[in-house]
């Protein structure tokens, strides 16, 4: 159809007032997409955020006049936008209230004004309703009604605007918007694990994010109580003071998320590792031997986080008073505090000023009454403003140093109180070594908390070991705590196990000196302050010597046992030790760790009880273990001598009778095997895929057996390689899948069938193929570490491998070996997160020459370092 020359003037004018917008936005950006400098930390960023928003109004309006709108509709910011506040890539939203449904006309004219709008280079997000369609979708949508909440005029009918608001505010019910955005707070705050410490996390919608000032700005407005941090204090509500912190840490997460916005070029909300460097650098943050740039950011956003969370409390709570009014009498609990609500609450205002002790005494009545659901908003509000009582002369005070103590005696809510003390700051106030790792970050690819958090998680887990709901996860543990006499001593040990992060030296020793300091402030008797000190200072010994030692050595069950001299020390370091690995990351524990520290415990026991190993009766008790295994099987008592005469003694100090058993019945009667023999079956331990290979030796079998895995995306967790008398590798290997068990019992057959024809066929290697690094190895890599020496007896070496984990890396590690003719007599693999600590015993010809030992290290170096 043909366009009259008087539409298409209006077109080309169109064109026109859209090419000079959008210029003018362009000229404007410059002053919203800009880094601020240091010295803009403090209002300039709610000023640039502001001056964005005035200059996309401005720019709407000229759209709205140019297009003519009708004079009773009116264009509405809303979301952000409406509350006067623009991020660099967030989107514009808006309502085009109308009087009635549109005709062809000005739907057209909707459709230009909408279009007009992404093409002057403004993400619009738009809804076109009338006055009642508003109303009614309002009741339907707690988000629209929150939308409306803080709504504003940007151009059009005052009347109508005025009417929208109007009957909106009547409509609202307070109470009802009250619950719904609670619950989505709650909800918010579920998904991100109650915490605002992790370490990625988002400074928008995380606990302690700028979300939770909305929800509080939003409440207050719905229930007329202020519309801003200064009218809630003129209201009552928060004090001047609280408001002008809210204000000040409002202001540190804007600025974070604009300068975020600013630095990755689009809408991103989360604090990745990625880009946390680059982010603290442009905001000024220097770094110094102590601490990286991006670890300085970071303490500063937890800080603001942690503080918003605290006022959060106080204001929700104050809000909901407010709204609802007290249910409740007060009920006496003793001279200081009361129950209002199944709330704590002081007595009055002055109870922390009179008595600061009763700050700490406020968590033990926490504790010792578990009908509270938490503490009011006055308590909270009075520890935050009197936490600073909490100095030197207050942790000096017998009375207060027993109260710390007999919090961590209570039968019930520690973990929850400790919490909650480490939330308002009483816990950093009274342990000034706690206050330095308070958002510390970990940079060390397994830790998934910050310091602080990964603490009170080594606590939280060894309280579970004490309650019978949670005895089916670690009954071993449960069993020994159980018997164990004061279980706070093991908390005392885990709150200081890691305090010293972060000061530079071996935070181990350091904490040592912290925990005896701590001991001896608060008149331990020796023998437990030699257990607390043994434990915060051997609290990585247990895990190092089952995952990097050999069990079956004796000299290392011995060295151990020195070291821990009584069976408490060794329980105590044993519960800690798992408690430590598991509140690390879920990737880091598994059950083949489990096992390994249980077999270090029921060893070293024997030997502290007097059982010292002996090689000769181990060896014969473990054969003997075995036989009576292969009886169950209906076998006959010599079956096992023709295989069995050739195997070395390490191979049955080595192995677990059920594992000899197991072996001994698939090739008893195939000794002589000209074939590769494959056999796999469910981990006995409960997690993996144990594979049984034998075969004729070879100089790259082990190679080929882990290329095998690689393929089929299987991790190997341990492995066990032996060479028989007569020349035959017997090798177990322990792997693992995503998959789960489910994966396992599918692919058992097909992987004892296609790893037995790579054995027979055996075609060339193939060039390793690495698998893609994660972000976090990519911003946190481990420095390849090679550690190549000879065993006592200079027959064989000891290869140490240190690396960022991926796909393919032990292959590649093997294939490697095998290029330089050098054989593996064991194999100890061992991944940490995503850093592989992988030991082999090794011999070869190769090695004897100094010359090709230091190239084989130097190819080694090269390609852990690709």
């Amino acid at each position: 159809m043909a366009t009259s020359p008087e539409h298409q003037q209006q077109l080309t004018n169109m064109d026109a007032v859209r090419r000079d917008i959008r210029q003018a936005l362009k000229g404007e950006a410059s002053s919203w997409l800009k880094p601020l400098s240091a010295a803009d930390k403090g209002n300039q960023v709610e000023h640039t955020l502001t001056h964005r928003c005035m200059c996309v109004d401005e720019a709407l309006r000229q759209l709205w006049r140019a297009l003519s709108m009708p004079e009773s509709w009116c264009l509405v910011a809303v979301g952000g936008y409406g509350r006067g506040e623009l991020f660099p890539f967030s989107d514009v939203d808006v309502l085009v209230l109308i009087d009635q449904e549109p005709e062809a006309e000005l739907v057209e004219k909707l459709e230009q004004f909408c279009g007009s709008g992404w093409d002057i280079g403004l993400e619009i997000g738009h809804s076109v309703r009338t006055l009642d369609q508003c109303l009614e979708e309002a009741g339907k949508d707690i988000t629209i009604q929150t939308a409306l909440v803080e709504c504003r005029l940007i151009i059009g009918n005052k009347k109508n605007f005025s009417e929208l608001q109007l009957r909106f505010d009547e409509s609202l019910d307070k109470k009802q918007f009250f619950r719904k955005k609670t619950l989505e707070l709650q909800q918010r705050h579920a998904k991100y694990q109650e915490t605002p410490y992790s370490l990625e996390p988002n400074c928008k919608e995380s606990p302690g994010g700028l979300r939770d000032l909305h929800v509080i700005l939003w409440v207050a407005r719905a229930a007329k109580l202020g519309k801003s941090w200064s009218e809630m204090a003129r209201n009552g509500l928060i004090t001047p003071f609280e408001a002008a912190k809210l204000r000040k840490y409002e202001r540190t997460l804007k600025l974070i998320r604009y300068q975020l916005h600013v630095t990755t070029g689009r809408r991103e909300d989360r604090l990745v590792f990625d880009v946390q460097t680059q982010l603290a650098e442009s905001l000024g943050y220097k770094a110094t031997p102590a601490k990286r740039s991006s670890e300085q950011l970071m303490q500063t956003y937890y800080l603001a986080a942690k503080s918003v969370m605290q006022l959060n409390a106080i204001l929700l709570q104050n809000i909901e008073l407010s709204i609802f009014g007290s249910s409740s009498q007060p009920v006496h609990i003793d001279d200081e505090f009361q129950a209002i609500d199944s709330f704590l609450d002081i007595r009055d205002d002055d109870v922390f000023a009179r008595n600061p002790s009763a700050m700490l005494r406020a968590f033990i009545v926490m504790q010792q009454n578990p009908s509270l659901k938490g503490m009011s908003a006055r308590t909270l509000r009075q520890l935050w403003h009197n936490r600073v009582r909490i100095n030197s002369s207050f942790r000096k005070n017998p009375v207060n140093k027993a109260l710390f103590i007999e919090f961590f005696k209570q039968p019930r809510g520690i973990v929850h109180e400790l919490r909650r003390m480490n939330e308002t700051s009483v816990l950093s106030r009274y342990l000034p070594a706690f206050r330095k790792i308070v958002g510390q970050m970990q940079h060390d690819l397994f830790h998934v908390y910050t310091v602080d958090q990964h603490i009170l998680t080594v606590v939280r887990n060894l309280r579970r070991f004490t309650m019978a709901e949670h005895a089916h996860e670690y009954p071993f543990c449960s069993q020994l705590m159980a018997n164990f006499d004061e279980h706070w001593l093991l908390y005392i040990a885990a709150l200081f196990h890691d305090v010293a992060k972060g000061r530079g030296g071996d935070h181990s020793e350091l904490g040592e000196v912290d925990a005896r300091r701590f001991c001896k402030e608060h008149g331990f008797d020796q023998e437990s302050t030699d257990l607390v000190a043994f434990l915060v200072r051997h609290h990585l010994t247990m895990s190092n010597t089952a995952q990097k030692k050999d069990l079956s050595d004796i000299e290392v069950i011995q060295e151990f046992a020195e070291l821990v001299k009584t069976p408490r020390n060794l329980t105590a370091l044993y519960l800690l030790t798992v408690a430590d690995i598991r509140g690390t990351s879920p990737k880091v524990w598994n059950a083949w760790k489990g096992k390994l520290l249980e077999d270090l415990y029921r060893i070293t026991l024997k030997q502290l009880g007097g059982q010292a190993p002996n090689r000769r009766e181990m060896l014969e008790e473990q054969k003997g273990e075995a036989k009576r295994i292969l009886r169950l099987y209906a076998l006959s008592d010599d079956v096992q001598d023709k295989l069995w005469e050739n195997l070395e003694v390490s191979y049955f100090l080595r192995q677990d009778p059920s594992e000899i058993a197991w072996h001994t019945r698939h090739l008893f009667w195939r000794v002589n095997a000209e074939q590769p023999v494959v056999k796999a079956r469910l981990s006995p331990i409960g997690e993996g895929l144990e594979v049984l290979v034998y075969t004729k030796d070879e100089m790259d079998l082990f190679a080929r057996i882990c290329g095998y895995f690689d393929s089929k995306n299987l991790s190997i967790l341990d492995s066990k390689i032996h060479t028989t008398k007569h020349g035959y590798a017997l090798d177990s290997f322990l792997i693992q899948h995503d998959s789960g068990d489910e994966f396992y019992r599918e692919t058992i057959s097909l992987i004892e069938a296609e790893l037995q024809d790579v054995l027979t066929r055996k075609p060339p290697l193939p060039a390793p193929v690495f698998g893609r690094m994660s972000r976090q190895s990519k911003h946190f890599p481990v420095r390849p570490r090679i550690d190549l020496k000879p065993d006592e007896k200079g027959n064989q070496y000891l290869l140490s491998i240190s690396a960022t984990d991926r796909t393919g890396l032990l292959y590649s590690i093997a294939k490697v070996l095998a290029q330089y003719k050098v054989s593996i007599q064991t194999a100890k693999i061992m991944t940490l997160g995503e850093r592989a600590e992988d030991s082999f015993l090794v011999y070869g010809p190769s090695l004897s020459s100094q010359k090709l030992q230091i190239q084989l290290e130097a190819d080694l170096l090269e390609l852990l370092s690709i």
